[in-house]
C-alpha cells in the first residue's frame, strides 16, 4: 500500500514518513501530495503570528486544548527559525508542546523557514493538505514572529490571529506594517498583568487605521492569560465565528483563491532558486555576478538576463 493511501487509512507513521518527503520537497513527496490534494481543501487554517516573546506558542498549546475538548482533531505547523549556513532548525515549538505526545488526535509538525521569506517555510501549505486529507481539522500555522511574517501569513491562512503581549515596549512600534490590515483577531496574551489592558485599547484603537471600506468583519481585541486559563475559549469562539462568516459571506472562496496563487507562487520562487543554484557554476552566470559586484551591472539587469538566457531552462539545467 502507497504512504498515501496508508495516510488515508490514518496510518500515523506513515503520516510522518510522507511529511517528510512532502518537506523536502522529493520526487515520492511530490507524487503523494499530488494523489492527497484532492482529498483537501476542507480543514480550516489558522494563522498565529506576532513579535518574538508575545506568547504565540502558549496560546497555540491551550487552543490545542480547546480543540481537544471540542473533539476536534488538530494539526499544528511551527515554522522555527533556522541556521543561514545548514539550513537545520531550533524546533523549538515541539519540545515545548511534548505534552500532546501521546494524543493521536494531535499532531505538531516543526519546520525550518530556511531561506524562504516571510518566516514561512516553502513547503507550509503542502503539509497543510496532507493533515487535510489525513482528517486534521482544523490546522494551525504558527510563524517565527520575525520580518514580515505577520502580512506573509495572511496570504496561508483563512483566520489570521495577530499576537501582543504586554512589556514589549510601544504597542504602536511592535506592529509591522501592514499587520493590522491583516488580523482577523487580535489577542492579547499575559492579561494577568496590569499593562495589557492600556494594550488593548490601543489596539481596540488602531483598528479604526485599517484602510479601505468599512469590513464587514469587526476582528475583536480579546485578552487570555495562560496563567489563570482565561479567555481561551473566547478565542475558539471568535474563531467559530469567523469561520461562519467567511462561509456565509462568500470570503471563504475568495481566500482559498488568494491561499492558491500564494502557494503556486512559492513553488516558482523555490524553483527559480533551485535552478539559480545549478546554473551558479557556469561562467556566463559568475560573469554577471562579476559584473554586479564591480557595479559595473545592477541585480536587476543581471536577474533579468539571467531568467532570459537558454542556460536557464530547466532542459539545459
Amino acid at each position: 500500500m502507497s504512504l498515501s493511501a496508508r495516510v488515508l487509512d490514518g496510518d500515523r507513521r506513515a503520516l510522518a514518513r510522507l511529511l517528510t518527503h512532502v518537506e523536502n520537497d522529493d520526487e515520492l513527496g511530490r507524487i503523494a501530495l499530488d494523489r492527497l490534494y484532492h482529498h483537501s481543501g476542507t480543514a480550516h487554517l489558522i494563522g498565529i503570528t506576532g513579535p518574538p516573546g508575545a506568547g504565540k506558542s502558549t496560546l497555540v498549546n491551550e487552543l490545542i486544548r480547546a480543540y481537544r475538548a471540542h473533539g476536534n482533531r488538530i494539526a499544528v505547523i511551527a515554522i522555527d527559525p533556522s541556521s543561514p549556513l545548514t539550513g537545520g532548525a531550533t524546533l523549538g515549538d515541539r519540545i515545548r508542546m511534548t505534552g500532546w505526545h501521546s494524543d493521536p488526535d494531535v499532531f505538531i509538525r516543526s519546520m525550518a523557514s530556511r531561506r524562504y521569506g516571510g518566516g514561512l517555510a516553502a513547503q507550509t501549505l503542502a503539509l497543510a493538505h496532507v493533515f487535510d486529507a489525513a482528517g486534521f481539522d482544523p490546522i494551525v500555522m504558527e510563524t517565527v514572529g520575525t520580518g514580515q511574517d505577520e502580512v506573509a501569513i495572511a496570504d496561508l491562512a483563512l483566520t489570521t490571529i495577530l499576537v501582543q503581549a504586554p512589556g514589549l515596549g510601544d504597542s504602536v512600534q511592535t506592529l509591522k506594517a501592514g499587520a493590522l490590515e491583516i488580523g482577523d483577531l487580535f489577542v492579547v496574551t499575559k492579561a494577568d498583568r496590569a499593562e495589557s489592558a492600556t494594550l488593548a485599547r490601543d489596539l481596540q484603537r488602531l483598528k479604526t487605521l485599517r484602510q479601505g471600506d468599512p469590513p464587514a468583519w469587526d476582528p475583536p481585541v480579546l485578552k487570555t492569560s495562560a496563567t489563570r486559563q482565561e479567555g481561551i475559549e473566547d478565542i475558539f469562539a471568535a474563531i467559530q465565528r469567523h469561520s461562519d462568516w467567511l462561509i456565509e459571506s462568500g470570503e471563504r472562496e475568495r481566500r482559498q483563491r488568494r491561499i492558491a496563487a500564494a502557494e503556486i507562487a512559492a513553488f516558482v520562487q523555490a524553483e527559480v532558486l533551485r535552478r539559480a543554484d545549478v546554473n551558479r557554476r557556469q561562467s556566463h552566470v559568475v560573469n554577471l555576478i562579476e559584473d554586479v559586484a564591480a557595479r559595473k551591472a545592477t541585480p536587476h539587469w543581471a536577474a533579468q538576463r539571467l531568467l532570459e538566457t537558454p542556460a536557464f531552462r530547466e532542459d539545459s539545467c
